[in-house]
């Protein structure tokens, strides 16, 4: 998939100008784009659009336009985008009880070990950007990878083997299929590669 590059962003003053119109297709993309594992875990899978809104937005909400400091966003949104065969995905941790958020976070230390995308009876395991969860602590947002090998690849984009997000974790366990829409947005990002 393309990175983002400094030729595709708008200035502050253009941004200012376009910014609901491109937030609001921001918000209709991403409805393809968000899976609900349970009541706990969401993925957002992200894309070229998803990567430019997020580093559009960084821009304008820190009010950012040094160069240096643009290509410094830029380089951090893009690590976010898949590469050949992968789907990659920020996933949150959803407790909305203000008190509890610190026990349940807790609950599911080693989720990292517990996440996969399944191709029909195939399981491919979530690879989950080092450093954000320890032994003690996990974040409540993680970034994830699905590495897909080329078959999986193929019946993802052209078969008709149901395609599921699974979580396996002895205190949290929750599976879900893609819907039709869920599916060909994703399977954009795969052919897209």
């Amino acid at each position: 998939m393309r990175k983002v590059s400094l030729e595709d962003l708008a200035g502050p003053s253009r941004y200012g100008e376009m910014r609901d119109h491109f937030r609001r297709r921001i918000i209709e993309l991403k409805r393809h784009r968000r899976v609900s594992v349970g009541d706990r875990v969401t993925l957002v899978f992200e894309n070229f659009d998803t990567v430019l809104f997020q580093t559009q937005e960084m821009l304008h909400v820190e009010r950012i336009t040094d160069l240096d400091r643009v290509r410094e966003e830029l380089d951090v949104y893009n690590e976010l985008l898949p590469g050949k065969n992968e789907l990659s995905a920020t996933l949150l941790i959803e407790i909305t009880d203000q008190p509890r958020i610190a026990d349940e976070l807790r609950r599911l230390i080693g989720l990292d070990e517990h996440v996969s995308l399944r191709v029909g009876d195939r399981a491919f395991p979530a690879q989950f950007e080092p450093g954000r969860s320890t032994e003690e602590k996990l974040s409540a947002v993680q970034y994830v990878r699905f590495r897909l090998d080329p078959e999986a690849v193929a019946e993802f984009l052209g078969g008709s083997s149901p395609i599921e997000i699974a979580v396996d974790h002895p205190n949290y366990g929750a599976r879900t299929t893609l819907d039709a829409g869920q599916r060909a947005s994703l399977a954009a990002d795969l052919g897209d590669a």
